[in-house]
């Protein structure tokens, strides 16, 4: 059997996106698998095209991965195969500005609400005048609430007005690739001129820089180059540019001396309306429109998440005729409900340095005092038991560090919670606080 023919492709297809994005990280998926369109699904046979630039690259390191995901979406196994000859059996050392953009990312795609409003109008404006409205401008955000969205838009509609105007876009991730290539094949002049020769430049997750030393100085003077001569920089990061507190003190205030702007969680009349334009583009027929409200009324924080629960929920009407009412949204978002609400990072983070008589500021350093580290350490084991976040946001939600010392200090917690009861309730007290902070938030 292959996919079951109640099941609509292109809903199917957006799911396995979501299992993808999940498995290999945010700046991996962005960087290798955005790309790739849906061509036909018959059967086993999933049909896939991606940029002829990357093919050879995505078939050889995530053909095994896309028919994993697929089969988890489906309970079915899946062959995946590629349209078209690949031009080069390696990857490319540094993509193309152009095809890095994700074209369904655009400012008529994303939907304005008190929470994004700033963001959204100093990044239309930079993209109407790059280097001359907001310079830098760096957009703060959690996961999932449309940093990226801006930044893929911002370079869409720059390259729209003008097509001869150099906009790249990269993550930190492909930055920090690039510049290493180019030190190992002694291309480094190359590499300058990739990124400097750029009239606007997009920057992606510029937490993930933490502990980089070399490419941070690179960085740093790439930022310098391009600002000096009036070119455009747009940053993106899950905290504030003071927050960031294992990069250079030169470099937080280089992405500190334009504007900043924060993008907040959708409140409920937002998040109806991406609901709504989701419906909308994907032509998804629904008997009753105000289930969508019932949907934003149970994922109130992440968009990713909210759009997620739209797929999930017609895909299951597809599958088995159940109808879309309250009591199917009962069913498959029972358990949302609860996580909708559960601690963040940040409000674990402050719980935990409140509780202990600390600044955020301590919590985050490097300092390894006792007075410190035994908190730091607690906070980053409960962020482990409590969130969903992989290893390496949250070491670098904490200073940068890496994935061993987030396991490291799980450990610690672990071993010491087992033989100290001091330490065992003073665990305790820090869960009873973070349950009453997500009670208060369900009221």
């Amino acid at each position: 059997m292959g996919l079951p023919t109640q099941l609509e492709p292109t809903l199917a297809w957006r799911e396995v996106c979501n299992e993808l994005r999940q498995t290999v990280g945010e700046a991996t998926y962005d960087i290798w698998l955005a790309a790739l369109v849906l061509r036909a699904w018959e059967g086993e046979a999933l049909l896939l095209e991606a940029p002829p630039a990357t093919q050879a690259w995505v078939m050889r390191r995530f053909r095994h991965t896309l028919e994993t995901c697929a089969s988890q979406v489906t309970g079915l196994p899946v062959r995946v195969a590629f349209t078209g000859q690949a031009r080069s059996e390696n990857p490319p050392s540094s993509p193309s500005p152009s095809t890095a953009l994700h074209p369904r990312y655009s400012f008529d795609q994303f939907i304005v609400g008190d929470g994004n409003r700033l963001a959204h109008g100093a990044s239309l404006a930079v993209a109407e005048l790059p280097g001359q409205a907001y310079n830098p401008l760096f957009l703060c955000a959690p996961p999932g609430l449309g940093k990226t969205h801006l930044l893929h838009a911002i370079g869409n509609y720059t390259l729209a007005f003008d097509p001869n105007v150099r906009v790249r876009y990269t993550t930190v991730e492909s930055f920090t690739n690039d510049f290493i290539d180019a030190l190992s094949t002694r291309s480094v002049a190359r590499f300058k001129l990739a990124y400097r020769n750029a009239d606007v430049l997009l920057i992606d997750d510029v937490q993930f820089l933490a502990s980089k030393v070399k490419t941070e100085e690179e960085l740093f003077h790439t930022f310098n180059a391009l600002h000096e001569a009036g070119r455009q920089l747009v940053l993106t990061s899950d905290r504030l540019p003071r927050q960031l507190l294992a990069l250079e003190q030169r470099l937080r205030e280089r992405f500190a001396s334009g504007l900043v702007a924060t993008i907040n969680p959708p409140d409920f009349a937002t998040r109806v309306a991406i609901l709504r334009k989701r419906v909308e583009l994907d032509q998804i027929k629904l008997a009753d429109p105000t289930v969508l409200e019932l949907i934003a009324e149970r994922i109130t924080d992440n968009i990713r998440a909210l759009e997620g629960a739209l797929i999930r929920i017609v895909a299951h009407h597809s599958l088995t005729a159940a109808p879309i009412d309250s009591d199917l949204i009962n069913l498959l978002l029972g358990e949302s409900s609860s996580q909708a609400h559960s601690p963040s990072i940040a409000d674990i983070q402050a719980v935990v340095a409140r509780h202990h008589d600390l600044s955020l500021d301590e919590l985050l350093s490097t300092r390894r005092t006792s007075r410190i580290a035994w908190p730091r350490q607690l906070a980053i084991h409960l962020v482990r038991e409590l969130t969903e976040a992989p290893l390496q946001e949250i070491g670098a939600a904490f200073g940068g560090r890496n994935h061993s010392t987030v396991l490291h200090a799980c450990k610690r917690v672990t071993d010491r919670v087992a033989v100290d009861r001091g330490a065992e309730q003073d665990l305790r007290r820090l869960l009873m606080t973070l349950q009453d902070h997500r009670d208060d938030r369900s009221c």
